[in-house]
């Protein structure tokens, strides 16, 4: 895909406020950016990848799925697949009569809203209960207030409404996206995390580029206008972005300012964002969308420094084409601090390794780091990063070397927010340390394997 191009200046951004932006986000602490794309009056004006990530891998976008989940039910409605005052419970009969009555008063819209009344997220219960069908796990669970007064951040109330889209459509989500948004919009192949199989989570687990973020909230600004055609159903966008519940007992200020569809309101514009700092930015006022992958536990603080210093960048005016190179030429040379060391040890360390559910060993071309189900061969002492991706093991770079008797490593999981830093210690023992921990619906034996579900369509 490739949304048109165009420069700051011919777009009335000021170069010199996204450089500032930059600086902000690089120096805030415990932030690692990946990529990033700005748009503004539809053509993108500044965009960059921090190596050793690279515009055309995917990325984990966590629950910024949800707002490609919303996307495809307006596509639904249209349809007439189903209507968004269905009760949820009316779309599985086979288990409906044995739910208690508040949770048959839950609908779609209530449920898309994550209003189903419920005090806590209910995914680890809802499987808890039925590891088989979650909706049921979820639905035999009444709701402790009314569905649709109460905001509680509840997966399963969102994968069950990505589970009736899948039932009445006969088919996975990327399947039902794949000719109604992915292909019009020109998105390169995806992929989507299930469960049970077959089924798209729909609340997570979507793996896409930076563009098609961005792509996506183009559309949504366009009020679903395509290259002239109207791509989305006719008023869904706005659907989309309209509160439907109070957010006022959240922490943040940006999470605090309301709850549509999927999106969140915002102090400015409106978003969807995924867990660690997937951002998709829609910000009718400047006419602008910011997409951005990163990984980070504190996502106000990245919001804080777009509000500060990219959001008034957007309408400062243009600054000239010596500016405008200036920006492209950091924007092409950005990179993540990799780690360092040396190629062989100090003194004599031993060639196997054992501990925090990984296994190492020593070979002539590195280390071969392993867990229950994964191996992966990472070289040792290289400068930078180093990209090892054979196609069959997840998608790594590798930084690092020995420090002493230590071989310390670390590892960056180039299609999601994961970075790893593993040390191999003389006596034998591993230690590990994520820099943000996964998160995963079903867990998994597999440390090792942050990557996109195979194959992608």
């Amino acid at each position: 895909m490739s949304l048109p191009r165009s420069t700051p200046s011919a777009q009335g951004v000021a170069a010199s406020g996204v450089a500032a932006f930059l600086d902000a986000l690089e120096a805030l602490p415990g932030v690692d950016p990946h990529g990033l794309i700005v748009v503004r009056h539809g053509h993108v004006v500044a965009e960059g990848w921090w190596a050793p990530y690279t515009p055309d891998r995917v990325h984990l976008l966590y629950s910024l799925s949800k707002t490609f989940l919303s996307t495809a039910v307006g596509f639904a409605v249209q349809e007439g697949l189903l209507s968004l005052d269905d009760a949820v419970a009316d779309h599985f009969p086979e288990f409906r009569d044995e739910l208690p009555e508040a949770s048959r008063r839950i609908l779609v819209r209530h449920a898309l809203a994550m209003a189903s009344g419920h005090d806590v997220d209910m995914a680890q219960i809802a499987l808890v209960t039925d590891p088989a069908e979650p909706v049921r796990g979820f639905l035999l669970h009444a709701p402790e207030h009314e569905p649709g007064e109460w905001f509680t951040y509840n997966q399963p109330a969102n994968y069950s409404v990505a589970a009736i889209v899948q039932r009445a459509a006969g088919t996975d989500l990327v399947s039902y996206l794949r000719p109604r948004l992915l292909d019009p919009l020109g998105v390169p192949p995806v992929s989507w995390q299930e469960h049970p199989a077959g089924r798209a989570l729909g609340f997570s687990g979507l793996h896409a580029t930076t563009e098609a973020i961005a792509a996506l909230g183009l559309l949504h600004l366009q009020d679903g206008v395509w290259e002239g055609r109207q791509l989305l159903p006719e008023g869904w966008a706005a659907e989309v972005r309209t509160k439907r519940v109070d957010t006022d007992r959240e922490a943040n200020p940006d999470w605090a300012q309301g709850y549509g569809f999927q999106v969140w309101m915002a102090r400015h514009g409106y978003r969807g964002d995924g867990a660690y700092g997937q951002y998709c930015l829609i910000l009718p006022e400047q006419d602008a969308v910011i997409a951005l992958n990163s990984a980070e536990v504190d996502m106000q603080a990245v919001l804080d420094v777009v509000w500060e210093h990219l959001l008034p960048a957007l309408d400062a005016g243009g600054e000239g084409a010596e500016a405008d190179a200036g920006l492209a030429d950091r924007l092409g040379r950005l990179v993540l601090p990799p780690g360092s060391g040396a190629a062989q040890p100090a003194g004599t360390v031993p060639d196997r390794w054992q501990g925090a559910g990984l296994s190492a060993e020593r070979t002539a071309d590195g280390v071969v780091l392993q867990d229950a189900v994964t191996a992966v061969t990472l070289p040792v002492g290289a400068p930078g990063w180093t990209v090892v991706d054979d196609g069959r093991g997840p998608a790594v770079a590798v930084s690092g070397g020995w420090d002493g008797d230590v071989l310390r490593l670390d590892l960056a999981f180039l299609e999601s927010p994961h970075r790893l830093a593993v040390d191999l210690s003389p006596d034998g023992a591993i230690e590990r340390r994520w820099g943000t921990t996964p998160l995963d619906f079903t867990p998994s034996a597999a440390i090792l394997d942050q990557r996109a579900p195979r194959p992608l369509h």
